[in-house]
């Protein structure tokens, strides 16, 4: 994308357009912008940390000791973590059918392999995640409508 009249072949950036387009990713929060113009095209792009999510994740908790408390509870559980049925995918987990309905699991409920345990929603699909044995529920550890990462542990199933 050199300019052809340039005999060095050095590309002729216009950096005021890139100094607007960098704007308009400041006023828009968009992390990309690509302009195309004939044979020349500016792309401008900022990466994005991890930081500002972790920031933004306590603002879903309802009050600052709530969200002590899913902490103190993955905690517990640890030891049984070999135990625990993981995540194949990152979404949203939900304990139950719907709303008005109950668990699928309760603690301390026993299970047989196959009984679903909770649905993990990837992209408006619905997949449930179903217990790999029989055993009996030991912990669950997310909340109902949290967001789940993949091989976060789900349900501890001993």
């Amino acid at each position: 994308m050199a300019d052809k009249n340039d005999k060095t072949g050095a590309m002729q950036v216009d950096i005021d357009l890139v100094r607007q387009l960098a704007a308009v990713l400041d006023d828009t929060q968009l992390t990309e912008i690509e302009v195309e113009d004939g044979e020349r095209r500016v792309r401008v792009a900022r990466t994005v940390t991890a930081a500002p999510m972790q920031v933004a994740a306590p603002a879903y908790a309802p009050a600052p000791a709530a969200a002590a408390a899913p902490v103190a509870a993955e905690a517990a559980p640890a030891p049984a973590a070999f135990n625990a049925v993981k995540s194949p995918m990152v979404g949203t987990a939900y304990l139950s059918p719907n709303p008005e309905a109950k668990p699928f699991v309760t603690v301390g409920q026993k299970v047989a392999a196959g009984d679903t345990l909770v649905i993990i929603e990837a992209m408006k699909v619905m997949n449930p995640i179903h217990a790999p044995s029989a055993g009996t529920v030991k912990a669950i550890l997310v909340d109902n409508g949290q967001p789940v990462e993949f091989d976060q542990p789900l349900v501890v199933v001993e």
